[in-house]
């Protein structure tokens, strides 16, 4: 789902779509703009927002490039079986535009054809000249 297509049945591009991160804006310019390069993240929580749309849409290059080399595996992927079905962003201290950590407790629900759950991470960003990226988290129960 890479770049903007048009939608056969309504006219729609994909950017018209809302944003899987749940933010309730269209994607085009929610976490689009982030996905593709066209700007950075300004904070914590719009890079985590972002994070969570490219596993949705299965966009691995921008988890990769966001995850900080030092804590980064060397696959990022995810099970082709899994769907991301739903994101709440729980807590978020600082990580703001002149912040360099933060700290976003999210509850990202999941699926397969065999079950449902949710991850529930409290993750630490780090900014580094200029631009975010996810260090690591806590599950939390």
């Amino acid at each position: 789902m890479r770049g903007t297509t048009s939608s056969s049945r309504s006219g729609a591009t994909a950017d018209d779509v809302p944003c899987p991160c749940g933010s309730g804006t269209a994607l085009g310019s929610c976490c689009r703009p982030v996905l593709t390069q066209q700007r950075r993240a300004a904070t914590a929580e719009e890079l985590m927002r972002s994070r969570y749309t490219a596993y949705a849409l299965r966009d691995d290059d921008h988890v990769f490039r966001t995850w900080h080399p030092r804590t980064r595996p060397d696959d990022v992927s995810t099970s082709p079986a899994l769907t991301w079905t739903g994101l709440e962003v729980l807590t978020v201290e600082a990580g703001g535009p002149e912040d360099d950590h933060g700290v976003v407790e999210f509850r990202a629900h999941w699926s397969t054809p065999s079950a449902t759950g949710a991850v529930h991470e409290s993750s630490r960003f780090e900014r580094r000249a200029g631009r975010w990226f996810y260090a690591d988290g806590d599950a939390l129960a």
